[in-house]
């Protein structure tokens, strides 16, 4: 049966459909010779090729991964970077016949979670304004909101690349000119809470994600410090996404059990230490479920 080749280049774990769709534009995947256009279709007989390699397209028969990465200020969501900085992609873990794709940026001033997965469906429902996924952000401010401001920014304004709101939005207190509110959102657009703010004329001094959908950070997983979500962790989130599990998923496939590494200690010659099990889960039911894509 054939489907759309960005999709299932995505399912492969080449990347997020986003990205397969740029490759596919950029004239770099073939189907049978023949250079692909973009909405171009395929099946998994078909010899397709990317880069001039081929890519092997196997019914699934394992859940995918997922990693919650605690973003610290000062690294950047890219693998290439001309600057040279320090990316998020620096030290994961490797995987086989596949990549992590991250889910959604945080800017360079921004830490916080970051979700990283090998399925570029997940990745795709998690990201895609259409699926209104939730960001629940904490928010360091200089100064204070005004209660007519507060209640602008929950209403919604207006800025520069179209309208902008916070589904919620609360005060969490704060000491001298420092305060603290806490924000969900359901779209990633750039610096977007920074620049709400800097609409009513303040500065957002220090800015963390807390959640993504129903993934939290957890406590106990510090800053430059990444976790692993255990194998029934991984079914609930793709569940919850609507997503199809794999025929062999979860009885048949190897027990990953959670693993919190300090993406440092790969460095040095030493494996990573492995620490206990976070009690806390991080999975967290959102107000909304993404829907159906119909």
């Amino acid at each position: 049966m054939a489907e759309r080749l960005h999709k299932m280049l995505a399912q492969a774990g080449l990347g997020s459909r986003r990205e397969m769709e740029e490759l596919i534009r950029a004239g770099k995947v073939t189907v049978n010779g023949q250079v692909a256009d973009i909405g171009a279709q395929a099946e998994e007989t078909d010899l397709v090729k990317v880069n001039g390699r081929a890519v092997r397209f196997r019914v699934a028969t394992a859940l995918p991964r997922i990693l919650l990465y605690h973003k610290p200020e000062g690294e950047i969501v890219s693998r290439d970077d001309p600057e040279q900085r320090e990316t998020v992609f620096d030290l994961l873990p490797q995987v086989r016949g596949a990549k992590w794709i991250a889910v959604g940026r945080l800017d360079f001033n921004t830490g916080g979670l970051l979700v990283f997965t090998t399925s570029g469906e997940l990745a795709n429902r998690l990201m895609h304004p259409r699926f209104e996924v939730e960001r629940e952000y904490a928010i360091r401010v200089r100064g204070e909101l005004t209660p007519d401001q507060l209640r602008q920014l929950r209403q919604g304004i207006e800025m520069e690349d179209g309208p902008a709101q916070f589904e919620s939005l609360v005060e969490e207190g704060g000491e001298g000119s420092n305060h603290w509110y806490r924000g969900v959102l359901k779209e990633g657009r750039n610096r977007e809470v920074r620049r709400m703010f800097e609409s009513m004329g303040l500065t957002v001094s220090r800015l963390i994600r807390v959640r993504f959908g129903i993934l939290t950070l957890p406590p106990r997983v510090k800053r430059g410090r990444w976790l692993e979500l255990e194998t029934e962790q991984v079914a609930t989130v793709l569940k919850w996404a609507s997503i199809v599990l794999p025929s062999a998923a979860p009885a048949d496939v190897v027990r990953r059990k959670p693993v919190i590494r300090d993406a440092a200690e790969r460095k040095r010659s030493a494996p990573p230490r492995r620490a206990r099990a976070t009690k806390k889960s991080p999975l967290r039911a959102p107000s909304k479920k993404p829907p159906n894509p119909g």
